[in-house]
């Protein structure tokens, strides 16, 4: 009867937990009463949650920071969520986070992005002139340690804030890099990083180059007087880089589509009730002269939003390899105490309703670059066969 009721009683949740001590056995019992409909935060949770606290409190021999202990909980919910784009920012790290958006920011200078299929953070940007780039860092690194501490499997925003809370304000960091058998070790100095969000300059026969890194609060700025400077220069033809763009900002992106698109639909998201919110064009400044978008492989999220809805209206040509894949949407969801979750949302689709999420947009011309230039932080005009090409196809395009 004694086993019966045990055997019962472990089926519907009762979980005993044995404490081995020097003083003996003890026991802490926790009866779980839960349906399998309620929430993961109920009156039980909070009551396990307790108990584990008190185990700590009395059997652990390690120091025991409590607003650690606080936080890891809830950076624990997002991740059990299994999605690489959803996490918790504490308030400091919101703040950091609002500020890198601005293009200011301290740090070393690169950027990170999250591989889906390894988990792995690679290095896709490092900017010029910046610590990264100045210690030896080059794009397609994968980083494995942060400070000597192991990082795969982190979510990329945990991985950012350990680089930049370095003790010392050096960040020690660990790499892998292609035809190299052993791990790289680089130590590079945190310093104030302005972004340099966006370059221009005149190519041959007027065609003007536009290089978009990222979709920042400064980028339609910066891309407005990147192309006035480029008109007063004569520019009849006009080549928008974003190969290596990791994405950013949705206003933004949707932005500077307005300053070049028709008037019509730019991008439309469906959340998880098929509730649709759709951002249009008005149609005003749209682009009168040729129009040749540049990406790869890198090339992500808002710059998948830049190329496919350029692409559906036709207004110009995809040049180069096929995009990241990443048609998602993550919304930063603020908390009244200063600290902020931000998760996926919704899914984003181009003005033909075409979803890209893992499959990317494919370029209406291929070009791949060699796995050798791929590895240069810096190409010149002349190695640069993707950007010989877009000069090519751009040329040949009637005004």
């Amino acid at each position: 009867m004694e086993r019966k009721k045990f055997i019962k009683g472990f089926l519907f949740g009762i979980v005993l937990t044995l404490v081995v001590g020097g003083a003996g056995l003890k026991i802490y019992e926790f009866v779980e009463t839960k349906s399998e409909k309620d929430n993961a935060v109920n009156q039980e949770f909070v009551e396990k949650a307790k108990i584990l606290e008190e185990i700590i409190d009395k059997e652990f021999t390690g120091e025991v920071d409590k607003d650690f202990m606080e936080t890891g909980m809830y950076k624990g919910m997002m991740a059990s969520l299994g999605d690489p784009y959803s996490a918790y920012y504490t308030k400091k790290e919101y703040d950091e986070l609002n500020t890198e958006t601005t293009g200011l920011y301290k740090g070393i200078g690169v950027v990170m992005q999250m591989q889906i299929d390894t988990g792995m953070v690679k290095l896709v940007r490092c900017y010029e002139g910046a610590p990264g780039e100045k210690a030896g860092l080059l794009p397609n690194d994968i980083l494995i340690k942060v400070n000597n501490e192991d990082i795969v499997g982190m979510e990329l925003s945990e991985v950012v804030e350990k680089v930049k809370t370095s003790e010392g304000e050096v960040a020690h960091l660990t790499v892998t890099r292609e035809g190299e058998s052993d791990y790289l070790e680089f130590d590079v100095p945190l310093e104030e990083v302005n972004i340099p969000v966006v370059e221009h300059r005149m190519l041959e026969d007027h065609v003007g180059y536009i290089l978009l890194y990222e979709f920042t609060e400064q980028t339609e700025s910066q891309y407005l007087e990147a192309f006035e400077d480029l008109k007063k220069q004569g520019m009849e033809r006009l080549i928008v880089d974003v190969r290596n763009n990791p994405g950013g900002l949705l206003r933004s992106v949707c932005n500077i589509l307005n300053d070049i698109l028709p008037k019509g639909l730019i991008v439309y998201t469906e959340d998880k009730d098929k509730k649709r919110e759709e951002i249009n064009s008005d149609g005003k400044s749209e682009l009168d002269i040729p129009l040749v978008v540049l990406v790869n492989g890198n090339s992500a999220s808002a710059s998948e939003i830049f190329s496919g809805a350029i692409q559906d209206y036709g207004v110009g040509t995809i040049v180069g390899t096929t995009t990241f894949g990443k048609g998602i949407v993550q919304s930063l969801i603020p908390l009244t105490d200063g600290s902020a979750v931000k998760t996926t949302t919704a899914k984003y689709y181009t003005p033909k309703g075409r979803c890209i999420h893992g499959t990317g947009i494919q370029p209406d011309v291929e070009v791949e670059l060699s796995e050798e230039l791929q590895k240069k932080p810096v190409l010149t005009y002349e190695e640069d066969s993707q950007l010989q090409k877009a000069v090519e196809v751009v040329k040949q395009i009637e005004k």
